[in-house]
């Protein structure tokens, strides 16, 4: 139990803590160095964890070894350029959310949220079935919005403007789209008025874990 709690209260101070020290360095140039450092964390991290996973797990090590002596190389131009890093990593989170829903839109594909809809709803009548299309369509548009929005504050706004959107207004965006989509559908959709909005978080939650 203990270690439980202590694993959520880490994940908890990740969540938090990782935004809040990412748009600290970017409020500043002076804060380069630790800007690079924050930057470029996840993407070792993510690396380390695929390459000790892999089969070839010594090759792909060592391929880590030596992309870290790239980095620490450049770390000069990294130092002055970790803005564009922070903005990469953004807009892959946001292009990959929006060809997860977008792929399944093409015909003779079941829409995504059709599927999370038959996870916790299922049979689907006709009319609840075009509705799950419908919110398929608003989730890829939002993530398309998400992604436009960023570059268009990343390129024509200072960094900082930027970092508060990326950093602070992301999470709170997608929680008011979950709560729009909710009273929506108990409008449109009254039959299903028992559905919670943790019922669609759990279904997208055990789509994302399931192995493909």
């Amino acid at each position: 139990m203990m270690l439980r709690v202590l694993r959520w209260l880490g994940i908890a101070a990740l969540v938090i803590g990782y935004p809040v020290l990412a748009h600290y360095t970017n409020e500043s140039a002076s804060n380069s160095n630790l800007g690079a450092l924050v930057a470029i964390a996840p993407l070792v991290l993510i690396a380390l964890v695929l390459a000790w996973r892999s089969a070839r797990r010594i090759v792909m090590l060592g391929m880590l070894v030596l992309a870290c002596a790239a980095l620490w190389f450049g770390w000069s131009t990294l130092e002055h350029h970790f803005g564009l890093v922070y903005w990469l990593q953004y807009m892959a989170m946001q292009l990959i959310l929006f060809m997860t829903f977008a792929r399944t839109l093409v015909a003779g594909r079941q829409p995504l949220c059709t599927r999370f809809a038959e996870a916790v709803h299922a049979p689907l009548t006709a009319r609840h079935e075009n509705y799950a299309r419908q919110v398929t369509v608003a989730w890829t548009l939002f993530f398309a919005a998400m992604a436009l929005i960023s570059t268009l504050l990343f390129f024509l706004a200072p960094l900082a403007v930027w970092s508060v959107f990326s950093n602070f207004l992301t999470f709170p965006l997608v929680a008011l789209m979950f709560i729009a989509e909710y009273w929506v559908r108990r409008w449109l959709l009254p039959d299903t008025q028992n559905m919670r909005i943790l019922d669609a978080v759990r279904a997208f939650r055990n789509h994302s874990a399931r192995p493909r």
